[in-house]
């Protein structure tokens, strides 16, 4: 049973891909659950499913079997146009590599998806996101005239204009030097902090993931504990929120 306080929970969760000889299991029976407002680190050695993992609960990617519920709503059952408007208004999401479109201005980029989502003051409300992370002399700039760090601010914005619960961030600093990495997750903790919001995210680093509420560690698909026994733990806290 699904339970309404429980920001993101998932329920036995299989991924495979490939077919055939090539089929090769990504997430093997994963079950967790995250409450508001936490913080929490996804770790593990490249290849252990974490980034997987984190597009199965933003609702990227769909599961095999098993259950994938965000503020208590199912969304593994739920069609591709209802999922990605309920993703749209819940799920910030941050990537390592900024994706921002190369022809559109900073504003351009914060604002686009707002007005795709139907939202009449999507320019005020980019403008208002752009400010808040510090790029308020850099609205009309495009991609290429904008720093690297400038460009994840940017994307930082874009994730939380539309003021999500849940905001997920893969290697969110993997692309930047260390001085301004570190600009950017205070940055983003601070806002977090802000807004009460939910924060996933997978990172290799260590002092990264030290500053969350609690991380959990995957190894070959599996939730892992300390001494690398598969984590019931997680099977118990998802059980325990029903």
């Amino acid at each position: 049973m699904i339970s309404p306080h429980m920001a993101i929970e998932l329920a036995n969760v299989q991924l495979t891909l490939g077919s055939g000889a090539s089929r090769v299991q990504i997430l093997n029976d994963i079950s967790l659950a995250i409450t508001a407002g936490e913080a929490v680190a996804l770790t593990g050695p490249s290849g252990s499913g974490k980034s997987t993992l984190l597009m199965v609960l933003a609702g990227l990617e769909r599961a095999d079997t098993g259950e994938v519920a965000l503020n208590g709503t199912r969304i593994d059952a739920m069609s591709e146009d209802n999922l990605a408007r309920f993703r749209g208004a819940n799920v910030g999401i941050v990537f390592q590599s900024f994706h921002l479109l190369p022809t559109m201005t900073a504003l351009e980029n914060v604002a686009i998806p707002l007005e795709l989502a139907g939202d009449k003051n999507a320019k005020a409300r980019a403008t208002a996101e752009l400010i808040n992370v510090g790029l308020s002399d850099r609205l009309h700039h495009y991609p290429a005239q904008l720093s690297g760090g400038e460009q994840q601010r940017v994307a930082l914005a874009r994730a939380l204009a539309p003021n999500p619960s849940i905001l997920v961030a893969d290697e969110p600093t993997g692309n930047l030097d260390q001085i301004t990495g570190n600009s950017i997750i205070d940055l983003m903790f601070s806002l977090k902090k802000q807004r009460g919001a939910t924060l996933i995210l997978v990172t290799h680093d260590a002092n990264l993931a030290a500053l969350c509420d609690r991380q959990i560690k995957l190894r070959s698909g599996r939730i892992e504990a300390k001494d690398g026994e598969i984590a019931k733990s997680e099977q118990r806290h998802a059980q325990g929120a029903q």
